[in-house]
């Protein structure tokens, strides 16, 4: 059984973009990246209802591709309604590119040109194919890997959730394997770094973190002409296997009479300790000497027995109750949510309490990371956004994304 064992999300705005119109969830087992487009607000909010249509997860019985495909075109249907209901979102659309990580197979939903990779014992290897018409050019041969680096027309998106009221969604699954690390990204990215870059970044970083922090930055190094958008997540083999027991060597067995009929069988002795008379006609039969007796337990002995019992019953007793305590901590950091900004300074929604404990060890982690820089916000609205009260899942969550929408009193 495979599980997740490290994930990272981040997204950044770019050197050349005001805003950003990338959203991405990172909720495992679910991970969804979707880059909107129609212009500003329109891009934004295209982008975000595609991810929202995604949150609440998929039901445990469902077939992963088909419940993927369901959520894709159930935001295809939102989008579609909102853009035609609303002049000033008129032709918004969204990008969508979605993994949900199973028992031994990853999952995928795509529509649009971001992406999604696998990097398996040092080789990345791309999992979708581009609904581009630069990449539709390149699948027919005419166009070259070099000549569609320039093309005129490599923005130019052949689907999308959105723009048509029926999406063809792309959908496949991969027989995934321990150590695995699956790459979603948007084109942010992937225009300004060759897939030979991407490989570097991953194996030259140990963490997640690290990786994809070093490929944003190379990103807006390189130029950062777009959004970026990164999340990382990594496998790992959880052996629910208990291994088996060492079997114990039998405990020595009291000597039985078969074996012993001297102690079984011992001769009596006479009143005055010399051997008994036998019957007439026989040879008196010898005393055999009885084996000596193992002294039974002292008092003391016995005492000190019952009080390291009693110990080891209260010791179990407090490992248990240590047992469920920790085990409602980590429910209840898993629930709660605060809000503040990470190290590029982006308002973030973590997951946790704002705290670290001795060591460094943090009891948060990154949950989403907005578009919108914390610098861009007036005094008050830093205050009352950013104080780090804990929240809901879903107040967190609306806050900020009435933030990107500019709805935020």
């Amino acid at each position: 059984m495979l599980r997740v064992a490290e994930q990272y999300a981040g997204t950044d705005t770019g050197r050349q973009r005001r805003a950003n119109e990338d959203s991405l969830l990172a909720h495992a087992p679910l991970f969804v990246v979707a880059d909107g487009m129609g212009g500003a607000q329109a891009g934004e909010v295209a982008s975000r209802i595609a991810v929202e249509s995604f949150r609440d997860g998929l039901d445990d019985s469902s077939e992963p591709e088909e419940a993927l495909a369901a959520l894709a075109r159930v935001a295809n249907a939102r989008i579609h309604e909102l853009s035609h209901s609303h002049a000033e979102q008129a032709g918004m659309g969204t990008t969508l590119t979605a993994i949900y990580v199973g028992e031994r197979d990853v999952s995928i939903a795509h529509v649009g040109d971001s992406r999604a990779y696998r990097l398996r014992d040092g080789e990345l290897v791309r999992l979708t194919e581009d609904h581009s018409l630069v990449d539709e050019l390149l699948r027919q041969g005419r166009l070259t890997p070099e000549e569609a680096v320039e093309h005129p027309q490599r923005s130019v998106i052949t689907r999308a959730l959105g723009p048509e009221g029926v999406v063809e969604v792309d959908t496949r699954s991969y027989i995934a394997r321990d150590g695995d690390v699956y790459l979603l990204c948007s084109d942010g990215l992937t225009t300004m770094l060759p897939e030979e870059r991407l490989t570097d970044v991953l194996l030259a970083n140990r963490s997640l973190r690290d990786a994809g922090e070093a490929l944003i930055a190379a990103a807006n190094e390189a130029g950062g002409r777009d959004n970026i958008t990164v999340v990382l997540v990594r496998l790992e083999e959880l052996d629910g296997s208990a291994s088996p027991l060492r079997k114990e060597a039998p405990a020595a067995r009291p000597p039985s009479s078969e074996a012993d009929p001297a102690e079984a069988h011992p001769a009596p002795d006479s009143a005055d300790g010399a051997p008994s008379a036998a019957g007439a006609g026989e040879t008196a039969a010898p005393v055999v000497p009885r084996r000596p007796r193992q002294p039974s337990p002292s008092g003391t002995d016995r005492g000190r027995r019952r009080v390291r019992l009693r110990r080891a019953g209260a010791l179990a007793v407090v490992l248990a109750i240590l047992a469920v305590i920790g085990a409602g901590a980590y429910l209840a950091l898993r629930s709660v949510y605060f809000i503040g900004t990470n190290s590029r300074g982006l308002v973030t929604v973590f997951r946790g309490v704002p705290y670290r404990l001795p060591g460094g060890l943090a009891l948060y982690s990154s949950d989403y990371v907005s578009g919108v820089s914390a610098s861009t916000l007036t005094p008050q609205r830093r205050h009352t956004l950013l104080d780090h009260s804990l929240r809901s899942e879903s107040n967190a969550g609306s806050l900020v994304g009435s933030l990107e929408l500019g709805q935020l009193e």
